[in-house]
């Protein structure tokens, strides 16, 4: 990688570090003049008269500490609004409120497991109807969609096979369509690696629990938007519904976009190691990393985002034993669910984070009991390597590589 940026990859987008440190955390706005945005716990504030109140009523509604981080995002997505929720669920369930039984979601077929089952086994019971779709095809999603489609919910690197969906030629098919929706889940790349609101959607959601926040210690779903009309509906359904994070999570999740940029740097650097180490390795059977050449959306990749996350696949050769014998004997890897932290993670998605999509979904997907995804951290690239190396050992240790 270059120092301005990822060779190949579109550019840095400017000023970004700057803003993740300044933007929101004016100091001028709190009396004390904190360069910190204090963790304001208060559930309910003083009104100097009867509906006279300076911007916040009720904790629910609004906090000081929330909308800080909720500016924040809103910048380093490029957008005009942002809203913080519970969970990156809470954000799915609030997005999917704007719909009403009857109209039907298009969604990528292959999608975080939690998406997935929430979509198959919650919001198709309360009267939606899903259709699941290969995105990598824009001509797929165009013949998908019905006068009743209304929502089209895209995930660009998908979990766990890391396709790469063209969000501008998606975007060009749903707005030919009126009154739909089209809403990208930008959880992997983060907003340093990608912007999904310039290439057209009209919603760029997360998960902040992983990257955005970056430590393994807050859960939390993000919304940003641009549109006043969106963003109003969205602001009346997170107070409407509820679900909305603690002042100490949204402290903790503005803390961890402070120091993104030079996280994110770091996971490519890192993954990228990984996985042409794996590539290399005559006992896996294929990687899969957008940031490889030999990844089919590898030019793709490099038009729409500035570089590559943490994020890495592979198939093991043999089966399911070599799978879990590799998985439990690592030592800096832990074995675990989740994504995105400092840390570095590997898990079995046909057993752990996907155990909830139908089997025979599983298998057309390509989630196969030889699948492993890694979330490659900020750990020293020769002990990561060093680690799968010793774990790929003892998964063959009866058998010559």
């Amino acid at each position: 990688m270059e120092s301005s940026g990822a060779r190949g990859f579109l550019p840095p987008f400017a000023h970004f570090a700057t803003q993740a440190i300044h933007a929101g955390q004016e100091p001028e706005q709190w009396r004390s003049g904190a360069l910190v945005p204090p963790i304001s716990l208060s559930t309910t504030f003083k009104q100097q008269a009867p509906g006279q109140h300076t911007g916040y009523e009720y904790s629910r509604s609004g906090n000081p500490t929330r909308n800080c981080l909720e500016k924040a995002v809103a910048v380093l997505d490029g957008a005009k609004y942002c809203l913080a929720y519970a969970s990156g669920l809470a954000a799915t369930l609030n997005i999917t409120h704007l719909l009403k039984a009857g109209d039907t979601i298009i969604c990528m077929d292959d999608v975080y497991g939690g998406t997935n089952r929430y979509f198959r086994a919650v919001a198709m019971e309360m009267g939606l109807n899903v259709a699941f779709v290969d995105c990598t095809k824009p001509e797929c999603l165009d013949a998908a969609i019905t006068p009743k489609t209304k929502l089209v919910w895209i995930e660009t690197p998908t979990n766990p096979t890391l396709k790469v969906i063209d969000i501008q030629a998606c975007a060009d098919v749903v707005h030919k369509h009126k009154g739909v929706l089209m809403v990208v889940d930008n959880t992997f790349m983060s907003a340093y690696f990608q912007r999904p609101l310039s290439l057209g959607a009209d919603i760029c959601m997360y998960s902040a629990t992983k990257y955005m926040n970056g430590h393994s210690d807050v859960v939390m779903g993000l919304v940003s938007v641009n549109c006043d009309a969106l963003y109003e509906r969205l602001k009346f359904l997170q107070n409407s519904l509820g679900a909305v994070p603690s002042p100490f999570d949204c402290y903790l999740c503005n803390r961890g976009l402070k120091t993104l940029q030079v996280r994110m740097k770091q996971h490519f650097h890192n993954a990228l190691a990984v996985a042409r180490f794996l590539e290399s390795d005559p006992r896996v059977e294929k990687v899969i990393f957008p940031g490889l050449p030999s990844h089919p959306q590898h030019e793709l990749v490099k038009r729409q985002c500035t570089g590559c996350p943490g994020m890495v696949t592979f198939y093991i050769k043999g089966g399911l034993e070599h799978a879990a014998t590799f998985l439990k004997n690592l030592k800096v890897f832990a074995l675990a669910e989740s994504l995105g932290g400092y840390e570095s993670l590997a898990e079995h998605p046909a057993i752990m984070t996907h155990a909830s999509v139908p089997k025979e979904d599983r298998e057309a997907l390509g989630i196969s009991d030889t699948l492993i995804r890694l979330s490659v951290g900020l750990e020293d690239e020769e002990d990561l390597l060093k680690d799968l190396d010793q774990a790929l050992k003892v998964a063959f240790a009866d058998r010559k590589a």
